[in-house]
């Protein structure tokens, strides 16, 4: 009976910690929680004042008292103190009772040290977790989007997020062959502001330049004429200014963040066993993350690769159902868990 309570009333969580947001999936009941992993925080104590959307809001508009802080970045905690914080604070969101402590699983990418491990397993322990499983963001969009991964067959995920482009090749339960690099979504929301810098001495806020990036963004050649009005503040005047873009402009400024990923996916097939390589032919790359949704990015690799490119179904939630999918089977997935030491 015991053992039946505490099952109905501790919940098991999900969650993708990631650089833009994050993801909390509970046991039983799906994604609660999705929000941008940011806080604000009063310099005078230190105190958080917001979290997720909220904080974001205030973004590029907090007075001097204020700052907003992302916690994470390139993937892994930038700052362990807060990022403990924001962990608790969605905890407490989705729990029913504090009697028990829930058993958490969190991705990480799949490029990062033994420390950075460790500091994310140590902030769900001290943020409430009793049991803390951690699984690469890889492996964790394939489960997502429901590869086979079990089965001795190639299956090839490129998992775009916020701070890494984790890409991956996966047969029997392990990564046969991996590349992270740290260009995805925020890097290329920051060549957007360096384009309105270098061509129209326009500074912008990052919010605004991902709208644009969001709104006009593209990876392959398009004849679309579609512009928007950008407003932001003259470099050299120091005022107010509005400037036209058009979606060409925004394709030119992202080219040196997809052409990365290009050339990633490119290392990453030439590095990947011939049998494996037989089965990608037949069965595609899949693409997951926030990056996924980039207009004519599948249509750019298609034609770089000369493969099968498949947007998965609601990518930006891939690697939450993948990792919510493994917590639910936790002693089927056991292979696919990645193994943190303890000092």
């Amino acid at each position: 009976m015991n053992f039946t309570l505490q099952n109905f009333l501790s919940n098991d969580i999900a969650m993708d910690l990631g650089t833009a947001n994050t993801l909390v999936y509970v046991r039983g009941k799906g994604i609660l929680v999705n929000e941008p992993s940011i806080v604000a925080i009063r310099k005078v104590d230190q105190e958080i004042v917001a979290y997720g959307h909220a904080a974001k809001e205030m973004q590029g508009r907090t007075p001097n008292e204020i700052i907003t802080v992302r916690p994470m970045k390139d993937g892994v905690i930038a700052d362990f103190e807060l990022a403990e914080a924001m962990i608790r604070h969605f905890i407490r969101r989705v729990q029913v009772t504090r009697i028990w402590r829930p058993r958490m699983a969190i991705s990480i990418p799949s490029g990062v040290t033994e420390v950075e491990k460790r500091a994310v397993r140590d902030s769900a322990e001290h943020a409430g977790a009793k049991e803390v499983h951690l699984i690469d963001e890889p492996m964790a969009a394939a489960i997502g989007i429901g590869l086979p991964i079990e089965e001795p067959v190639g299956s090839m995920v490129i998992d775009i997020g916020g701070g890494t482009t984790e890409i991956a090749v996966i047969s029997l339960s392990g990564i046969v062959n991996h590349i992270s690099i740290r260009i995805a979504g925020d890097e290329m929301s920051e060549a957007v502001v360096q384009h309105f810098k270098r061509n129209y001495n326009l500074l912008i806020g990052e919010n605004t330049a991902e709208h644009i990036k969001c709104t006009l963004g593209s990876a392959a050649p398009f004849n679309d004429k579609t512009s928007m009005s950008v407003r932001g503040r003259d470099i050299v005047a120091g005022i107010p200014k509005t400037v036209e873009i058009t979606s060409m402009e925004v394709q030119e400024a992202l080219a040196e963040c997809v052409n990365a990923i290009v050339e990633a996916t490119k290392q990453c097939l030439e590095n990947t066993p011939p049998e494996l390589s037989a089965d990608i032919l037949d069965r595609g790359i899949a693409l997951s993350g926030g990056g996924a949704l980039l207009r004519g990015l599948d249509e750019r690799l298609r034609r770089e690769t000369s493969l099968p490119v498949i947007v998965a179904e609601d990518p930006l939630t891939a690697v939450v159902r993948g990792t919510g999918k493994v917590l639910e089977s936790i002693h089927r997935y056991q292979k696919v868990l990645t193994k943190v030491k303890r000092y």
